[in-house]
């Protein structure tokens, strides 16, 4: 069991302080990182053209995924948007209208889906894919609060503005520690200044992973970091699902996310 699972039992978890907050200014340089890196990403496996479904975060659109959906294309993948404007919180219809958009595009490409969410766009791909396990291949979240307390988080006010929904009521939150009944990884940052990053941890199991970067929150779907694990995730064969593979030159780029938590 990772150590911070524990703290959050304890209800140790706290959101990210000040100084993680600022660093989200980093932002745009991630993506000029990413634009810099693209000689390296195109290295990066291949795809074998199968769907991916991609979520926006919260009170963001398509527009913040646009970047990320066009180098997935350019590797080989059918990529979309979610395509229900800004994403503010689980209103009314709008699980339907995803559950819709997955068994049409599942249909139209006679394929299971991958689905990526960033952020709160991390709890629809889980859902999703609890609901419709059927037709997809594996979820891939970015600072996604799936576990921990739901106010560890320096956007629980934002969420309950956008949303209307009180945070933390127990019938809401508990469902959403279970990882779906689909190869499930997640992407996190210790350095994420939204999210406390212990709450973005996936208890170990035979089809789930945690992947660390050196990313700000709102810079995630943008690092080139998380570019290159996207496509290493993608590219794995459909029924052979393995964790990520950090050995070699990946080692120093991607830190184990096991060791014991300094901060």
């Amino acid at each position: 069991m990772y150590e911070s699972h524990q703290w959050y039992e304890l209800g140790l978890l706290r959101s990210p302080g000040w100084v993680r907050l600022a660093l989200e200014m980093r932002a745009g340089w991630e993506y000029g990182a990413s634009i810099a890196a693209t000689p390296l990403l195109s290295l990066a496996p291949r795809g074998d053209g199968h769907p991916v479904l991609v979520f926006p975060g919260l009170i963001t659109g398509d527009l913040s995924t646009l970047p990320l959906r066009n180098y997935l294309s350019s590797r080989g993948y059918a990529t979309y948007p979610w395509g229900l404007g800004i994403n503010r919180g689980p209103r009314d219809g709008i699980m339907d209208a995803c559950l819709d958009r997955l068994d049409t595009l599942s249909q139209e490409h006679g394929r299971s889906l991958s689905l990526i969410g960033w952020s709160l766009g991390g709890l629809y791909a889980r859902e999703l894919a609890k609901a419709r396990p059927d037709v997809v291949r594996q979820v891939i979240t970015m600072g996604t609060p799936f576990t921990g307390h739901p106010k560890a988080t320096n956007a629980w006010r934002i969420y309950e503005w956008a949303t209307g929904h009180k945070i933390g009521a127990p019938d809401i939150h508990e469902p959403l520690r279970s990882p779906p009944p689909v190869p499930t990884t997640s992407i996190f940052s210790r350095s994420d200044g939204v999210v406390a990053w212990q709450c973005s941890l996936e208890r170990e199991s035979p089809h789930t992973d945690n992947i660390e970067v050196q990313a700000s929150h709102l810079g995630m779907g943008l690092n080139p970091l998380t570019l290159y694990a996207l496509a290493d995730r993608l590219a794995q064969a459909e029924g052979d699902w393995r964790p990520f593979d950090r050995s070699g030159f990946r080692s120093y780029l991607y830190p184990d996310p096991r060791r014991p938590a300094s901060y």
